[in-house]
């Protein structure tokens, strides 16, 4: 596997792996989940509602991978860069710039 040193590098390996629009789906849901929890955490001065961001965030991203992408979380292998292109791919579907549903990877 190649080594990738800058996010920009790595963001199109990211959108490759993540072609299956129910495992896009399911990291959208996480994604959602993980702010809500969030903001749910100081909204309501509870940090210990904190504890469900990741679950959230990774409990959903894996399942999609395991299950639907059938390819292993690059989390596991690039950590950062996986969590920055997670809410990079989020907001970008939020605004419109990419869709659940990828037609356009190859």
């Amino acid at each position: 596997m190649k080594k990738y040193k800058t996010l920009r590098e790595f963001y199109p390996y990211y959108l490759n792996e993540h072609k299956d629009a129910t495992c896009r789906a399911l990291h959208f849901t996480g994604t959602s989940l993980f702010f809500v929890f969030l903001m749910g955490a100081f909204l309501f001065h509870n940090l210990n509602i904190l504890w469900l961001c990741p679950l959230s965030g990774y409990g959903f991203a894996w399942v999609g991978h395991f299950f639907f992408e059938k390819n292993k979380p690059a989390t596991f292998q690039y950590p950062l860069f996986s969590l920055l292109s997670d809410f990079k791919l989020y907001f970008e579907i939020v605004a419109g710039k990419e869709k659940i549903n990828p037609t356009n990877l190859q």
